[in-house]
């Protein structure tokens, strides 16, 4: 691979993870929710997802995939219902704020730090793997990604020279792309932590994300197999 070729796929991948998304918009959430250090392990979920759709697509599965139409919607159905019911879980948390600084703390990761986070948003932190998993499912279920990656990541593959190597090189730099993105995106979202320890600013923070979620699940029922949409 030329060094022309990969800087129009590293500016292709920025210009995919800038796009507001699922995955975006899942790193602001906990990045606010949570800070930038625990959102850091949703979005090595992300990154999972992401290489294992990009793989899909590179081994020519992705093609396979979006020449059935059953299999495309089944892919489709299953991310669209996961983020909405993300959206709806995320929509609904503020009812758990009054309880959850008086439950008993049984999970490590929520003891007390530094971190500028109330207590009972603290309370609710997710585990480690249930972040990852968040991450991984948002990403790997998105058929718009699906969609994307195989109609651009044939334009950045010689055919003629090995694969696995160019889908090795495209992948390290879509993940180091995609990683700092959802970073600078968590960190945003983290600055304004300390305008969301109120009740009501909690309230407010779960019903705006929890509402894009849901509105991000519900127009993937919209997306069609020959679209070539943005992740």
């Amino acid at each position: 691979m030329n060094f022309a070729t990969w800087f129009s796929f590293f500016c292709a991948a920025c210009l995919i993870a800038i796009s507001p998304g699922s995955g975006a918009i899942l790193s602001m959430s906990h990045g606010l929710a949570f800070g930038v250090k625990r959102a850091s392990v949703t979005i090595f979920g992300l990154q999972l997802g992401l290489l294992l759709v990009l793989f899909i697509a590179g081994a020519g599965v992705g093609s396979l995939l979006l020449a059935s139409e059953t299999a495309f919607n089944v892919v489709k159905v299953l991310g669209a219902v996961y983020l909405m019911y993300l959206g709806v879980t995320q929509f609904l948390g503020a009812s758990k704020i009054g309880q959850a600084s008086s439950a008993p703390d049984d999970n490590p990761e929520a003891a007390p730090t530094s971190n500028p986070i109330s207590a009972s948003t603290t309370a609710l932190l997710p585990s480690v793997r249930r972040r990852i998993l968040t991450g991984f499912i948002t990403n790997a279920s998105n058929p718009k990604g699906i969609v994307f990656m195989v109609a651009v990541l044939p334009n950045f593959i010689n055919s003629e020279a090995p694969l696995l190597p160019q889908l090795g090189i495209l992948a390290v730099t879509m993940v180091f792309v995609d990683t700092t993105v959802m970073h600078s995106y968590a960190l945003l979202a983290a600055s304004l932590q300390h305008w969301m320890r109120e009740a009501r600013a909690q309230r407010i923070q779960n019903r705006l994300f929890g509402a894009i979620l849901i509105l991000i699940g519900a127009s993937l029922f919209f997306v069609k197999r020959e679209q070539s949409v943005s992740l």
